[in-house]
Parts: C-alpha cells; sequence; structure tokens
C-alpha cells in the first residue's frame, strides 16, 4: 500500500474537445517539480455510450451455438497433451545429456505453467467445465496441488478485487505487483527469477490467521511437492538435491514473462477512481490491453491472459478456446462503437516500462475521474 503526498501548489489547465460522439475533458494538475499528480476526468455522454447487455447478446448467440468440445474440450485436450509432455519431460531429464536435461527442464516449466496458470485460472472463473463443484475441485488440483498458491487466496486477489475493480485505483490497480525500491533491469529480469522461491512464503503470510485454510493449503501444496519429487527422484533419477534444483530451475522458466504480462496488460492504462469509476464496458476497454498470440505463452498462460485479455474481462466466465471465438465479435463492437481496443507487442511495451519505469512502476498513477452526462 502507498502513501500518496500531494503538495499544496497546483496549477490547473484544461483542454476539451467535442465532436459529436464521445466527449472528453483532461484535466491536467501539475503539484510541484519534484511530484506531480494528475487528475483526468472523463466527460462521457452516457446515451452515446455503448450498452454491455448489446454486446452480451451477440456473445450469447455465438456461445448457444457451440458444442461442448468448442466450449471445453479443446482446452482439454491442451490440458491431457501437457500432462502426455510431462513423462517425455522427466525421461529428457534422465539423460546423460546436459542439452537433453535441459530441454527437458524447459519442458517440465512449461506445463508447470499450464496446469498452475492457465487451468488455475480458468478453473477459479469457472470455465473448464459446466459444474461449479468440478471447476472448485480443479482450482485445488491446479492451483494448490500443481502451482503450491492456494486457490481460495487466488480467489479473494483476482475473482474478488482484480475483476470487479480493474484499473480502480487502490482496488484492482495492479499495484500489488510494484516493487518500487528495485531498478528498472533488476524488477524486469532479475526479480522474477525468485517468484518460485517466495510463492509458498507469500501464500502463508497471505493466509496467516486463516487456520483452516492454511491446513488445507499445507496439505495439498506437500502432496503436489510430494509427487513432484517422487517423480523426479524415480523417474528422472535425481538425487534429492537434484530434484530441488530441477523443481526450482523449471519453475523459473516462465517467471520473467509472468510477470511482465501481470504488469503490461493493465498498469499505463487509465486509473480510475472508486468514487467515479465508469461503466464496465467503458472500463474494461479502457484498462485492458491484448498481446499478440505467442505459441508459447498463449498455451502456457492462455488466451485469456495473453491475446484475448480484453475479451476475457468482459466475458470471465468463458474458457480460452471461447475467447479466441468471440474476439472478432469484441474487437468489432468495440471500434465501431467509439471505445479503444487496445493492443499492443510484447517488445513495444517492454520497452515502455523500460523507459518510463519509474512513472510506471514507482509513482503513484494518474487518477482518471468518470463523469457521465445525461
Amino acid at each position: 500500500m502507498f502513501t500518496w503526498v500531494f503538495p499544496s501548489t497546483v496549477t490547473v489547465g484544461v483542454s476539451a474537445e467535442l465532436d459529436g460522439g464521445l466527449c472528453v475533458m483532461a484535466m491536467s494538475m501539475e503539484k510541484s517539480d519534484e511530484f506531480k499528480e494528475r487528475e483526468i476526468y472523463d466527460y462521457v455522454k452516457l446515451s452515446e455510450l455503448p450498452k454491455f447487455i448489446d454486446l452480451n447478446e451477440e456473445v450469447q448467440r455465438l456461445v448457444k451455438t457451440c458444442s461442448w468440445w468448442d466450449l471445453y474440450g479443446v482446452d482439454w485436450l491442451i490440458t491431457c497433451t501437457a500432462f502426455g509432455l510431462v513423462g517425455a519431460s522427466l525421461l529428457l531429464m534422465k539423460s546423460p545429456s546436459l542439452l537433453f536435461i535441459g530441454l527437458g527442464i524447459f519442458i517440465y516449466g512449461c506445463c508447470q505453467s499450464l496446469f498452475a496458470i492457465r487451468n488455475g485460472h480458468a478453473a477459479l472463473h469457472n470455465a473448464m467445465c459446466s459444474s461449479r463443484s468440478w471447476n472448485r475441485f480443479w482450482s485445488f488440483f491446479f492451483s494448490d496441488i500443481c502451482g503450491s498458491f492456494h486457490a481460495d487466496l487466488g480467489y479473494d486477489i483476482h475473482i474478488k478485487s482484480h475483476h470487479p475493480h480493474t484499473n480502480i485505483v487502490g482496488h484492482g490497480d495492479s499495484s500489488t505487483w510494484k516493487v518500487p525500491f528495485l531498478p528498472a533491469y533488476t524488477y524486469m529480469f532479475v526479480a522474477p527469477l525468485l517468484v518460485p522461491i517466495i510463492t509458498i512464503p507469500v501464500v502463508m503470510q497471505g493466509l496467516w490467521g486463516q487456520w483452516t485454510r492454511m491446513a488445507r493449503f499445507i496439505t495439498l501444496g506437500s502432496v503436489g511437492l510430494y509427487i513432484n519429487f517422487y517423480l523426479l527422484m524415480n523417474v528422472s533419477g535425481f538425487t534429492f538435491k537434484g530434484a530441488l534444483l530441477a523443481t526450482v530451475l523449471s519453475r523459473m522458466v516462465l517467471s520473467i514473462p509472468y510477470i511482465h504480462v501481470n504488469i503490461f496488460q493493465h498498469i499505463g492504462l487509465p486509473m480510475y477512481s472508486m468514487k467515479n469509476r465508469p461503466k464496465k464496458i467503458y472500463q474494461m476497454s479502457n484498462g485492458v490491453l491484448n498481446l499478440p498470440r505467442n505459441p508459447v505463452l498463449d498455451y502456457c498462460f492462455g488466451h485469456s491472459i495473453i491475446s484475448c485479455h480484453v475479451e476475457h474481462h468482459l466475458f470471465p466466465q468463458l474458457s480460452d478456446n471461447m475467447c479466441l471465438k468471440i474476439k472478432p465479435i469484441v474487437s468489432k463492437f468495440l471500434r465501431e462503437n467509439g471505445l479503444p481496443y487496445h493492443e499492443d507487442t510484447y517488445t513495444n511495451r517492454m520497452f515502455f516500462f523500460l523507459n518510463k519505469y519509474s512513472e510506471l512502476m514507482v509513482q503513484a498513477p494518474p487518477i482518471t475521474h468518470f463523469v457521465g452526462i445525461q
């Protein structure tokens, strides 16, 4: 949690543009040479703002025509393929060749990310299957057992806070990803490698005082680690220390892009005040960004996290494959109704964050106030 200090010297400049469409007035407030804070006011004619219900009707028409294979089957095929690749990676790590061991660790790490991040995320959103009870089961299996992260804690952080309050300052503004005392290159390329090491302590801290949840996590997490070490020691032939090293290295494989993706897709976009928050369709179209499809990240993290993140925030209950199917409908609807549909490349976002690291990751963000005009 950050403490924001507002110097008393304020210079206000106002500019407005009316073009018959959405009306936006920007009010910039410069506080001092040392510290600057801007408050931006979005004045929007509510009569010209497209309704989410209209987009939802278009999407639901498509969803009703889809088979179980489209809704869930494609994603389960990917999951089953990953289980098969786990076996292949264990055999590769059994090889005396360092090249094959390295390849095995890479594949093992990609599969672990697919289970823990992609599937754990989908299960929290009830997107793995139609049954809420089975989604609950799968959330514990993929998050706690495969990912060493407690599903209930993920639900509190992601479902209760991030999604309903996307880019709302002090709630779902992604500020938990900020570590302002770290230099840019350390944060972007070194600190993420510590994620596998600090995950369990972070979970224990988050569950402190919630003893039932903590006991459940310790039990399920221990089962997951036991299975992990058993496979590495009995199939791949590692000693305990070798299995520990292989576990840490495999979970480091995608830890850098994992941190990058989580900051690239929200930070740097408009951040709104809770008091003057926008309508849902305006909030999500302005505050969420899609990255291009990537053959590794799209399958290990999921379309809903990489290339269909806008679609996911608008329709979080849909599976990865369905987010991909509704993408043309969502992009067309937003653009035809004058709303942004943010897209950028991974490389562009990386250099953007490196060049503006202090502004984006250290200083407090500008606050945008949504003002609806009748």
